[in-house]
């Protein structure tokens, strides 16, 4: 607890752990402000009758309770960091983009602003095919979602969620730059914590009536601990290449020689396959309104809980994992940049060995890495679909929640080591994030 105390001494930590406190707690407020023209009432009906296994309940435990109460951030954060993952993907393929990439902080604003720029497009898009949705909501007998449909709702609705993930975009960058850590990062996690309260409440409510018996209970809190001990292990886990340097006589004066390490992660893609996967298998369930017969019968044979979704989710997680630490780590990049330093892998030569070298090690540790991802983004689902286990968090989920935890973690350690206080575990081992 004195660690914990030694936080408020510090006035630029405190400044921070404050000033992103109030910056959840205006977009906990906000989930709170309804869309005009529909019933919350009849959503919440609707989400609770999908479950947390279903298409909406995914959703809505992503959104932080958005989606049910049909809040102007129901879209949540989502749209920026599809804009931000189909930028990194075109700075590769795309020379001017690629080149602005390299030119450093202008670049980086410039590719920033097209970020934003692509993040309202597609707010705009998704904003729609979720208009559309609702209105295909209605004569349910819960009620309708709706009360007025039409052309005149879906302009209203579109330009209410585009301007909630606009706003929501701004609150990410304002606590990147005055607050803890990466704001999208801060507003995923804070809205996957905010259904936690809701699901023990459940748990208790299902141990009280005998539904789960307290030894099922216990192994469900191992289930969860174990996966949680993987995801720790997972994104904190680095192989250490050495790297040595040559010496080199300049004047009178011998420099070089010195070791280092190049560390390599074997889930380098970060959760990045699994927001990728999750993405392409929503689409059928966006366009299931549309009235188009095989895109229909695709949305029902991948319903989220189902075996040919969980079967499609763990093949593009394992894709989306090679094709993404592909783009992101380039082995001929890394091959020169050692080169250019007069730096060499021991017993490796330089240049195109090296690069061969680095790229067969990075594809077998990427094997772990996605075999990782995909057995904790299933493991959860089974567990809710099969067995009827009260698992609230799912795989991705769980693995946003403690990857940010770690970030965050690490953020404070570091500003309290550097005014001269013990780390949060006092004098025990360092606790480090997933860059470092």
């Amino acid at each position: 607890m004195s660690a914990f105390a030694n936080i408020f001494k510090i006035p630029e930590l405190r400044r921070r752990l404050l000033f992103t406190l109030a910056m959840i707690a205006v977009y906990r407020l906000g989930i709170f402000v309804t869309v005009p023209g529909v019933d919350r009432q009849v959503m919440v009906k609707i989400v609770n009758q999908d479950g947390a296994t279903g298409f909406l309940g995914m959703l809505n435990v992503f959104s932080g309770g958005a989606l049910e109460n049909l809040s102007i951030f129901a879209l949540n954060i989502m749209p920026y960091v599809s804009a931000s993952i189909i930028l990194s993907l075109m700075s590769i393929v795309y020379k001017p983009l690629e080149e602005m990439r390299k030119e450093g902080e202008a670049g980086q604003r410039k590719i920033n602003q097209y970020t934003r720029y692509l993040t309202i497009g597609i707010a705009l898009l998704q904003g729609f095919f979720v208009a559309r949705q609702l209105e295909g909501m209605n004569g349910q007998q819960v009620g309708d979602v709706v009360l007025n449909p039409g052309w005149g709702f879906r302009i209203l609705a579109v330009m209410a969620l585009m301007t909630g993930t606009a706003f929501l975009m701004w609150l990410g960058e304002q606590i990147t730059e005055r607050g803890l850590g990466n704001g999208i990062s801060v507003l995923i996690f804070a809205g996957i914590i905010a259904n936690v309260p809701g699901a023990l409440r459940n748990t208790n409510e299902l141990v009280k009536n005998d539904t789960i018996t307290p030894i099922q209970l216990l192994m469900i809190a191992g289930i969860a601990l174990a996966i949680t001990a993987l995801i720790v292990f997972f994104e904190r886990a680095q192989r250490h290449i050495p790297i040595q340097y040559a010496k080199r006589v300049v004047g009178r004066k011998l420099y070089g020689g010195n070791q280092s390490s190049l560390p390599l992660k074997p889930n380098m893609s970060g959760v990045v396959p699994p927001i990728f996967a999750s993405s392409v298998l929503t689409f059928p369930s966006m366009l299931s309104n549309m009235n188009i017969g095989w895109v229909n019968t695709m949305a029902q044979q991948l319903q989220p809980g189902t075996w040919g979704y969980n079967a499609v989710f763990l093949l593009l997680t394992v894709f989306f994992a090679f094709f993404y630490t592909a783009i992101m780590f380039q082995p001929v990049d890394v091959a020169d940049n050692l080169r250019r330093q007069s730096a060499f892998i021991p017993g490796v030569r330089p240049g195109k060995a090296t690069a061969d070298y680095l790229d067969d090690l990075v594809s077998k540790l990427t094997v772990g890495g996605a075999l990782y991802l995909g057995i904790v983004c299933i493991v959860p689902t089974l567990l809710q679909s099969e067995w009827g286990v009260p698992f609230y968090l799912g795989g991705t989920s769980l693995i946003i929640v403690v990857g940010v935890a770690l970030d965050l973690s690490q953020a404070i350690e570091s500003h309290l080591i550097t005014h001269h206080y013990d780390g949060l575990l006092g004098d025990g081992p360092r606790i480090r994030g997933r860059r470092g």
